[in-house]
């Protein structure tokens, strides 16, 4: 197996990528994506009509746990301290829909990518959730990184 895969061992099994020796630092990551609505559950969820309750703060606590969970969900994904998370939404009539950004920060050897995706994503999974009674058609989609800072690669931001 070539050494170039970082996830394989000489052998070729997998393997966790020793991070030990490499340098804490400060890192940062937000991904966003949408969800989106058709106009009757846009305006439900506007008003706070929809029958399960508060979207958005159950949406938005999901969403942190989740990025607490990461390395139990990521197999070779480590554990990490993380400093700060938050997921915050934008309603967007236009699409109708909700803008969701999950940020994630730590002082580490590693990054905090995983945490942010795994946060964003299960907080616009907990949105599908808790208005799959009033809408069946949900999408989830657009899902990207849009920042990164600290590490080695320095820093991403996306156009």
């Amino acid at each position: 197996m070539s050494s170039r895969f970082t996830h394989f061992d000489e052998t070729g099994g997998v393997q966790m990528v020793d991070v030990g020796a490499k340098q804490q630092t400060e890192r940062k990551a937000v991904f966003r994506s949408t969800v989106r609505l058709n106009r009757n559950t846009f305006t439900k969820l506007q008003q706070d009509l929809m029958p399960k309750g508060d979207v958005l703060t159950t949406a938005k606590i999901a969403g942190i746990m989740a990025a607490k969970e990461t390395s139990r969900l990521i197999p070779m994904c480590h554990p990490v301290f993380l400093s700060y998370v938050d997921v915050r939404f934008h309603l967007n009539s236009e699409i109708p829909g909700i803008i969701v950004e999950a940020e994630a920060r730590t002082i580490s050897s590693t990054g905090v990518e995983m945490e942010a995706l795994v946060a964003v994503q299960t907080a616009c999974m907990t949105i599908y959730d808790m208005c799959k009674a009033v809408q069946k058609d949900i999408v989830i989609d657009s899902c990207r990184l849009i920042y990164k800072s600290g590490g080695r690669s320095g820093t991403f931001e996306a156009e």
